[in-house]
């Protein structure tokens, strides 16, 4: 069990109601431009309808934005740093990136951050930026990347050149909580460079803008005060109360609104000059004779003009409290800060107790990623669509994205796979991340998984969204295998696994599980569709926008997720009806209704939709025409490979419990057997464990040996999710059109889902993570008595469980130092990864090179990327 520490102690004390610890957070998103809540376009259009451009001047409907930012728990009160170096065109107060169009390959963040630390109740947390000295290339990102193909890798802002002579500045902001709404806040601003370089800091608090669109009962006011030993502003906001702001003293104090400039966004008249833009007025042409003429205002901050020698640190201080203090900022300010510091240290060597130092270290940064990703987030289809009081959207909007999801709302706390490319949640995504979570907050894994089944998100059909770009779209169902993992974790930790958690997750999914049957398994064979599947452009087509000849394609993965989720919701039955044997009866049910779409994807009658090729060995995807003509997609992907994964060992101690269940399972196997059926239960003796899998038993050797094989899945750094064997390309001919796929190890040369996310070779943490945890539930069955050859045609014979821990060592070498002091995450930069100001600075990527490891996708997809963590906790228990 966990040692318990401090910070245990303040989730105890948050769960349990005695303290709110959560109120603040850093859930301040890193990108509100550009996102689907802010577009009130004709035609969907989210990229141009709010740019970056308009960002700085424009006041967001659904939520804020800022770099190191926090705010409460419903963005009311928002607090960020912003910075000027002198050159650039306009004031930082947000991360600059391209949109889908401008990018080479899709939407992409272009800037130096890094997320340090966070503890789970938010008591401590450390944020880097690194910010040049010299002017930001904003349009020579965004010309070469225009520019150059699909063929090439991002331009990226250290191949500007910007930052070869080490004229940055690290930016470092931390936040510590001595008491749940009292924030010690530092903002530490080192020169990294060979000259004495001036910068000014401007941390900036101001307050959401409801008063313009919804209407308040009194609009919020920031006020300067006078403090006997700091300066200070005072905050009255009637959703919130009164807070206060001290900070060190500053050049200057500048107030504003946080309203929209028409006059610069929409060519109109403004009714008063107190705009969202006005600091950047005021700092870029040096007149801050309006942003100092008013003492009181919705947005402030002072202004901190900061002349730094090379190698020096100066370091701001504010404090965002409830209370009126005499003395903010004095000895006791630091002593809580280095008290908080400490606790963290204590927490994260708590969880990771076995870990090496390195280890440690990946994982910190790897949960610091999750915890700062933390994101609020409002969304109210009905209301988006028709639009605020006194605004009349596009009628096209009614019939537009999201249209159909009327009952969608939220205002909510969200795990983001990532705050700036993905600032918005993805269904499936987050099941992973409460994996992960798992291992810091069960409490929030437990609540956040929850969330995505409550009504205000699950259809009133049981469709669970898929992500706010398209709620229709579908997302493998991974909710129940996500419960499972984070019950069976709190229950190694704390020895007692919360049933009720898992009540409330199964009554729920078995209204999604419906809607699969009722909605993916169109010919009604047990053999799903699904569309995309969360795998983007792994297919020779877009699965998602209707198949080529007006067909069926039954999809190989479609039909394994739901295998899986089958089995989940059984395993999730046979523990609850341990304690409740009215559940019984619904472990019967999902037993049954893994035994028909196993049948149906193993058959090999003459009259099947087969999946197997059994001469190739191989499940492929079957496209069925009109005409009844079956075309098999013969794509060797991870698709096919998924099938593995729907596996389940039921103890026999969990069988001798529930004698009705094993006695109608007996039954079953023979009444089959009679029948000359496919069998799920190939080996089964009556006082033994029972193995049920997808995939039997002479299949599995196959399709084993095939991810071991390094000529096809098996890379250096992990499971590729395409094999190399289609380095030469495979094509299909579907009605006279040919499509085709080929194995692309890095970033996807298609424009299929916006072409910044590829299946088509790369690793990806998810799914090996899964495969990982197949191999280990296999080898509880088979033991020694299962050995392959790793890699396959070696003479080195492993066990499933043996090479399920050499498979997570390669993933997580992927964040190791190797004997240079370099790691393959940073190969595209490598050289200035081994700079003492970055060597020890990770980023956890969406995927990862097939060839060497190198990080690609979104740079901070924290997300799922920090099942690191768990694997190597899996690897030192």
């Amino acid at each position: 069990m966990t040692h318990i520490t401090k910070e245990h102690q303040r989730l105890d004390d948050h769960y349990n109601k005695k303290k709110d610890w959560l109120k603040w957070g850093p859930y301040l998103s890193e990108r509100q431009w550009g996102t689907v809540r802010e577009d009130y376009s004709p035609n969907g259009d989210a990229w141009n309808y709010l740019p970056h451009d308009h960002a700085r001047s424009r006041t967001y409907r659904w939520g804020e934005d800022g770099i190191a930012g926090i705010s409460d728990r419903y963005c009311n009160i928002c607090f960020s740093v912003a910075l000027w170096n002198g050159k650039d065109p306009i004031l930082k107060e947000r991360l600059f990136g391209l949109t889908g169009p401008q990018g080479n390959h899709g939407e992409d963040v272009k800037e130096l951050y890094y997320y340090l630390e966070n503890t789970p109740s938010h008591s401590y947390m450390k944020h880097l930026y690194k910010y040049p000295q010299n002017e930001f290339p904003y349009n020579d990102l965004v010309e070469k990347n225009r520019n150059i193909g699909k063929h090439d890798t991002e331009y990226e802002l250290l191949d500007t050149g910007i930052f070869d002579n080490d004229e940055y500045f690290d930016v470092f902001t931390e936040y510590a909580k001595a008491e749940s709404e009292d924030l010690l806040i530092k903002i530490s601003v080192c020169n990294r460079g060979p000259k004495t370089a001036t910068t000014h800091v401007l941390p900036t608090l101001w307050i959401r803008n409801f008063w313009s669109f919804t209407g308040m009962p009194e609009k919020p006011i920031i006020t300067q005060q006078k403090g006997n030993t700091a300066p200070y502003v005072s905050i009255d906001h009637s959703y919130v109360g009164q807070y206060n702001l001290y900070f060190d003293t500053p050049q200057k104090i500048l107030f504003t609104e946080n309203e929209t400039n028409m006059e610069r966004v929409f060519d109109g008249t403004n009714e008063h000059p107190f705009k969202k833009d006005l600091f950047h007025d005021a700092v870029i042409n040096n007149d801050f004779t309006l942003a100092e003429k008013n003492k009181k205002g919705t947005k402030c901050a002072p202004l901190y003009t900061l002349e730094i020698a090379p190698g020096e640190t100066q370091v701001i201080k504010l404090r965002l409290t409830k209370d009126k203090l005499e003395a903010p900022l004095s000895d006791t300010f630091d002593s809580a800060f280095a008290l908080r510091q400490e606790e963290s240290k204590n927490f994260l060597h708590a969880i990771t107790d076995k870990s090496s130092e390195e280890e440690r270290e990946i994982q910190k940064q790897a949960f610091a990623g999750l915890l700062w990703t933390k994101q609020y987030y409002n969304y109210e289809v009905d209301l988006w669509l028709e639009g605020d009081p006194g605004t009349t959207p596009p009628q096209e909007r009614l019939n537009g994205r999201n249209s159909t999801w009327k009952t969608f709302r939220n205002h909510d706390i969200l795990s983001m796979p990532d705050a700036w490319e993905y600032p918005w949640f993805a269904a499936w995504d987050s099941a992973f991340h409460c994996v992960t979570f798992s291992m810091v907050d069960h409490e929030f894994a437990k609540k956040q998984l929850l969330l995505f089944t409550k009504e205000w998100y699950m259809a009133p059909n049981g469709q669970i969204p898929a992500y706010e770009w398209n709620f229709s779209d579908v997302n493998p169902p991974v909710q129940a295998w996500a419960a499972i993992q984070i019950y069976q974790m709190e229950q190694r930790k704390t020895g007692k696994g919360d049933i009720k958690f898992l009540k409330r997750m199964f009554n729920k999914l078995a209204l999604n599980f419906t809607w699969w049957v009722n909605r993916e398994d169109s010919l009604n064979n047990n053999v799903f569709e699904g569309g995309f599947l969360g795998l983007d452009n792994i297919g020779v087509f877009d699965r998602s926008n209707g198949v080529p000849g007006g067909g069926v394609l039954e999809q190989v993965d479609g039909t394994s997720w739901m295998a899986l989720y089958c089995l989940n919701m059984l395993e999730i039955a046979l523990e609850i009806a341990q304690d409740d044997d009215t559940f019984e009866d619904m472990a019967l049910k999902y037993f049954g209704h893994f035994v028909f779409i196993a049948e149906a994807l193993n058959k090999i009658t003459k009259d099947s939709m087969n999946s197997w090729d059994e001469k190739e060995g191989f499940f492929y995807d079957t496209l069925i025409l009109p005409n009844g003509q079956k075309i098999p997609i013969k794509v060797r992907s991870i698709s096919g490979l998924l099938s593995l994964t729907a596996v389940l060992n039921i103890r026999k101690g969990c069988l001798e419990k529930l004698p009705r269940f094993k006695a109608s399972m007996e039954w079953y196997r023979k009444y089959r057997i009679e029948r000359q059926q496919y069998q799920v239960i190939e080996e089964y003796g009556p006082d033994n464990d029972v193995l049920l899998s997808l995939v039997p038993r002479k299949r599995l050797d196959i399709l084993i040996h095939s991810i071991l094989d390094e000529s096809e899945f098996l890379a250096e750094y992990g499971i590729r999710s395409l094999s190399k064997e289609h380095e030469n390309r495979y094509e299909v001919e579907i009605n006279g059109a040919t499509y085709g796929i080929e194995y692309e190890p890095a970033e996807s040369s298609t424009d299929l889902f916006g072409g910044n996310s590829n299946w088509r070779g790369p690793i990806w943490m998810p799914m090996n993570y899964l495969f990982i945890s197949t191999f280990k539930e296999y080898h509880n069955y088979f033991g020694d008595n299962l050995k392959y050859a790793y890699p396959s045609g070696s003479d080195n014979q492993l066990n499933l469980k043996e090479i399920a821990f050499e498979i997570s060592k390669r993933l997580i070498g992927i964040f190791q130092k190797d004997e240079d002091g370099k790691r393959p995450v940073n190969l595209l930069h490598d050289k200035k990864y081994t700079d003492k100001y970055f060597e020890d600075l990770i980023l956890f990527y969406e995927y990862f090179d097939g060839n060497n490891g190198r990080g690609v996708g979104a740079s901070h997809q924290t997300g799922w990327t920090a099942l690191v963590a768990n694997l190597i906790e899996e690897i030192n228990r």
